[in-house]
Parts: structure tokens; C-alpha cells; sequence
């Protein structure tokens, strides 16, 4: 289906911005405007996956939330390979078992040609749950990728056994980590104590049984999803790293239990610039939190008196997608939010202190996001111009009235949305320059973000409610000069999660990233980190502050249009 009715008005507010007309970047490297930023590359390459709901007519409350998705190099191999998660019928009885998960081993061939092969029966990792969200690191310090599923149901946590030759995942999760039942939604792998091994963060929704289902209705009369406010929160965890394998259950002790939302998104940054890694989460249609890190092991949240967990107005609204990045190259962690369709979306910006501003208004970020419901979401340098722009992966959650005789009657199309740099870094959607990959109207939920062909810029991973799988490989990023580091940590954790990374750039701002594959919404992201580097095609120079570290460390003459590896302790002098 193609962009109709529900687009309208964004496309009147995209021209009277700019529109396509100005869609491509209008410096040195620019890409014309007739090439589409993207391509959906899924079918042709063997990614043919189609998510399935499990709706039968019941309005179950899963079935409209979606399933995730991500990114991850379990072989070691230096390419991305996909993970997509499945659903299964909830009616009459729940039918585990029926709907799989299924992994894609990437074997990509030099020169950026993608093939991808289901490997997913003989690395054991056709979980029959009903899928939600995934979160990947190296929790074992084994030098690996493991896995930990989210589900409406028990949550599994794989560990990675395989090897080159064999890829092989093996469930741990009887006896290595306090079982999760509940609905549980996205996670996230973060040091928070610093003593080198990742521990693990889980977002849980709201407390919904099959058999206590309840019945709503549209405005027009219509049988329809029920909304969060029908049901009530429940707390998310928090399980620390025990460093020999296992987790253990650190909700209460760390403070993490003493507030709960519905959530849905998480990341992990540092908001305060203190050196430890805080956590906000998303909640739909309550405050959000921001639990700041004290650094003795406990966590306070400061969402109220930061300016975090309402809008401007004082108002909760439903978080989906959460993203965090210096957008502003001011050297701090800001925070964008994607929401339902009659608010907006909302842009936080941090006075560096972990203090925020809702400033959604100002950077012309509130209008193109109205007529839109957004789940999956990430700050992302996609023309490699050095300034990060945002994807929304859009669907609605309840009955589209223009789509209402359709078959699945949820669709919204995605957007794409260019920072237009110093000196206002104000934003233009230019979803059109999108090509047809943008050009549809389809039920999107998490988008997971990665550079899956190796060439340089962030390509877009995107899950469908009751579609297919989309690959959107990016047209346009390469075409500038860039930089890509893969960090391997070794006092810290062997994932580098929650590394900083700055590019010196004489005369001009410094570029800002982090090591994370949390954000948006149910999905793993890349963990390796980009720059755009625009015209400059000399070697670069970064400073890391490692986790846990109080120095940090700097490398020298990286080459550029290449990826390098940093390891923990081996820059020259």
C-alpha cells in the first residue's frame, strides 16, 4: 500500500519546510535528490521473513504492540547477521510454538554484495515464544555476541557456544538469571557498576491476561485494541552480573523498584557527564523515569525534577521509541521520544548536567509527527554530513478510520528526517527523498539500526505487524568520507557498552558517539560506531573514555573510508 490519505498533511508541512525539492544535502559530496536515500533490499537477498500477530479476532492486547528485531555479528565474522521475532495465535489458547523467531547468518560478499541463510533450526534459536524484544552483548566477556529474548510470556537468555564453522546458541536461562514472565518488552545490556561485566535492564508493559481480556471500541463504534490505561503497570528489573555466567536479581536493592511505568523503550547513557551510565525509560502514557546511577550500586529517579517525564505542557504521553544523542554537538546525551498519533513527538534537550528542555517546538520537530503513531526510532548520521538525523517507524495502535475497511487497518507511513546542521540544527522531513522504500503505508514497529554491507553508513532494519521484514540499505552515506570503530574493551566490558568516543575535529565542533546496541524500540542495534566525516579524507583522531575509566585514551591517524578496531590500552603515546 502506498503513502494516502493519512500522509496528507505531513506532506504539506514537508514542502512548506523544504520538501523534496531540498531533500539531498547541499554541501561538498552531495548526493543528487533523484537517488532515493534508500532501497528495501529484504526479498532479493533471502531475508524473507512475515511477521505474524496471532490476531484472531479477539483484540488480545499483544498482538497490536509488534515484535522486534536486530542486529547482531554472532559468527565473529565482521558482517551483521538479523534476528526477527515472531508471534503466535493467542486465541482461544495460547499456540507457543506455533510462530518461530528465525536467525540470518549474513554472508556477505566483498564488495558489499548481501546474501543472507536461515540458520536458525541448527543454532538453536527457534524460540516459539511470543516475541517482543531482543538485547545483544558479550555478557560472559567470551569473546562472542549472546542473546536475550523478550517475550508476552517467560523471557530466554542464549548463550553463544558456537564457533567459525557452527553457530550455536544454548537457552541458560533455567539457570543463569531469575526467570521474567511477565510482558516484557525491550532490554538493554549496561554496566552499571563498573566492574567490567554488562548487566541487564528489562523494560516490562502492563499487567495483561488472555483470559481477563477485556473488549474496546473505536471512535466510530468499531471492535478495537484495548490502551494501557485499561490495565495496570508493572515494575521493570534490573539483573546484575554475578561474573561467572549468572545473573541475579537487583531490582530492589539498586532502587530501580521504587517507581514503575508501562514501558516500552529504554537507553542507557550518561545524561550528567559524571563517567557512570544512567537509564531512562519510556512509559506509555505515565511518567517516564530517569534512574541517574550514584555510583555505590543504587539508582534515583530524577525524571520530575529533570524535566523528563512529562512534555512541555506537564503531561505523560505514550512513549514508544526512545533515542539518545548529541544531535546538537553541544557534547551531551539528548533525548527524542516517539509517541501516538495527536501528540507529538518530543525532543528533550540536556543542559549537560542532566537537566532537559522540551524543545520539540523550536527544532521544528512537533507538526510532521501529528497524524503519526512512532515505535522504532534512532538518532543516525544517514548522509554521513557529521550531524545526526532521525527514521520513524510508524504504525497505529488503533483503527486508522481512512484505512478502515482494510484488511489490517493500523498503517502509517515511516519518515525520515534531516538535522540540518549549525547554526539552527532545526529539522526537515524529507521522507519523499525516501524513494518507494518510504513510500508505503504498512504497520511498522521496531527499526534496528547498522551498517548490515560493511560500506560505510547505517542501513535500517524494520519490523512489520503482519508483514514482512524490511531491510532498507542506505544510497546516500558512503558517498561522503567516513570513519567506523569497532572497540573492544579489556579492563572494561568486552562489548565496550557504554564507551564514549569523540572525533577532534580542529576548528570545529567535536562529533560525539557511543558504543550501545539499546534504543528505539524491541530491537539490537549496531555496535560499532560511525562518522560521518563529510569532505575530510585525512586520518582522524578519537578520544575514548572506556567504562569504569578515568582517563581517557586517545588514537591517532585512523584511516579513513575504513573500519578500524580500538582495543582497551593499545593507543601509541
Amino acid at each position: 500500500m502506498s503513502r494516502r490519505a493519512p500522509t496528507l498533511l505531513a506532506a504539506f508541512i514537508a514542502v512548506g519546510a523544504g520538501g523534496c525539492d531540498d531533500a539531498a544535502p547541499e554541501t561538498a559530496g552531495a548526493t543528487p535528490a533523484r537517488i532515493p536515500w534508500f532501497t528495501d533490499v529484504a526479498a532479493e537477498t533471502g531475508l524473507v521473513f512475515t511477521h505474524d500477530t496471532g490476531g484472531r479476532g479477539e483484540f488480545f492486547f499483544p498482538e497490536i504492540a509488534g515484535s522486534g528485531c536486530g542486529f547482531l555479528d554472532f559468527d565473529g565474522d565482521g558482517d551483521l547477521d538479523v534476528y526477527a521475532l515472531q508471534a503466535h495465535a493467542l486465541s482461544p489458547f495460547p499456540e507457543p510454538g506455533t510462530g518461530r523467531n528465525r536467525l540470518f547468518r549474513n554472508d556477505l560478499v566483498p564488495g558489499g554484495q548481501l546474501r543472507f541463510v536461515d540458520v536458525t533450526d541448527e543454532a538453536g534459536l527457534a524460540d516459539g515464544g511470543y516475541g517482543m524484544g531482543m538485547a545483544v552483548a558479550d555478557y560472559d566477556n567470551d569473546g562472542d555476541l549472546d542473546l536475550y529474548v523478550t517475550n508476552f510470556g517467560a523471557n530466554r537468555l542464549y548463550r553463544n557456544d558456537g564457533d567459525d564453522a557452527t553457530p550455536r546458541f544454548t537457552d541458560v536461562s533455567a539457570w543463569a538469571i531469575p526467570p521474567e514472565d511477565r510482558w516484557s518488552t525491550s532490554a538493554a545490556f549496561i554496566d552499571y557498576d563498573g566492574d567490567g561485566f554488562v548487566d541487564l535492564f528489562v523494560v516490562n508493559y502492563v499487567n495483561f491476561s488472555v483470559r481477563e481480556n477485556k473488549v474496546c471500541h473505536s471512535p466510530s463504534g468499531r471492535r478495537d485494541y484495548c490502551g494501557p490505561q485499561s490495565f495496570d503497570p508493572v515494575p521493570d528489573r534490573l539483573f546484575r552480573n554475578n561474573r561467572d555466567g549468572t545473573f541475579v536479581d537487583a531490582t530492589g536493592s539498586s532502587g530501580i523498584g521504587a517507581a514503575f511505568g508501562s514501558g516500552l523503550g529504554v537507553v542507557c547513557a550518561d545524561f550528567d557527564g559524571d563517567g557512570l551510565p544512567d537509564i531512562y525509560v519510556a512509559n506509555d502514557g505515565n511518567a517516564n523515569q530517569l534512574w541517574m546511577n550514584r555510583g555505590d550500586g543504587t539508582f534515583r529517579d530524577t525524571a520530575l525534577l529533570a524535566g523528563a517525564a512529562f512534555n512541555a505542557d506537564g503531561r505523560p504521553e505514550a512513549g514508544m521509541g526512545v533515542t539518545a544523542g548529541d544531535f546538537d554537538l553541544d557534547g551531551d546525551q539528548d533525548i527524542f521520544l516517539a509517541h501516538l498519533d495527536g501528540e507529538h513527538n518530543t525532543l528533550l534537550v540536556n543542559d549537560g548536567r542532566g537537566f532537559f528542555d522540551d524543545q520539540t517546538e523550536a527544532f521544528a520537530l512537533a507538526a510532521m509527527s501529528w497524524p503519526y503513531t512512532g515505535f522504532g526510532t534512532r538518532w543516525t548520521d544517514f548522509d554521513g554530513d557529521g550531524y545526526l538525523d532521525l527514521f520513524l517507524a510508524n504504525g497505529g495502535v488503533k483503527i486508522v478510520e481512512e484505512l478502515a475497511f482494510e484488511p489490517y487497518p493500523y498503517g502509517n507511513p515511516n519518515q525520515l528526517i534531516r538535522n540540518s546542521g549549525p547554526p539552527g540544527y532545526t529539522f526537515v522531513e524529507i521522507s519523499d527523498a525516501g524513494g518507494p522504500a518510504l513510500n508505503l503505508v504498512e504497520t511498522s514497529r521496531a527499526a534496528a539500526f547498522g551498517d548490515v554491507d560493511n560500506d560505510g553508513d547505517v542501513d535500517v532494519l524494520v519490523s512489520t505487524s503482519n508483514g514482512p521484514l524490511r531491510l532498507l540499505r542506505n544510497n546516500v552515506g558512503s558517498d561522503r568520507s567516513w570513519l567506523g570503530l569497532r572497540l573492544v574493551g579489556s579492563r572494561s566490558n568486552r562489548s565496550a557498552i557504554g564507551a564514549l568516543v569523540r572525533l577532534v575535529r580542529p576548528g570545529r565542533p567535536d562529533l560525539l558517539r557511543r558504543v550501545h546496541a539499546d534504543a528505539s524500540y524491541c530491537s539490537a542495534n549496531d555496535l560499532r560506531v560511525f562518522f560521518g566525516l563529510d569532505d575530510d579524507l585525512g586520518p582522524q583522531t578519537v578520544v575514548v573514555r572506556w567504562p569504569g575509566a578515568s582517563v581517557p585514551e586517545t588514537f591517532r591517524d585512523l584511516p579513513a573510508g575504513r573500519f578500524s578496531e580500538l582495543r582497551e590500552g593499545t593507543s601509541a603515546p
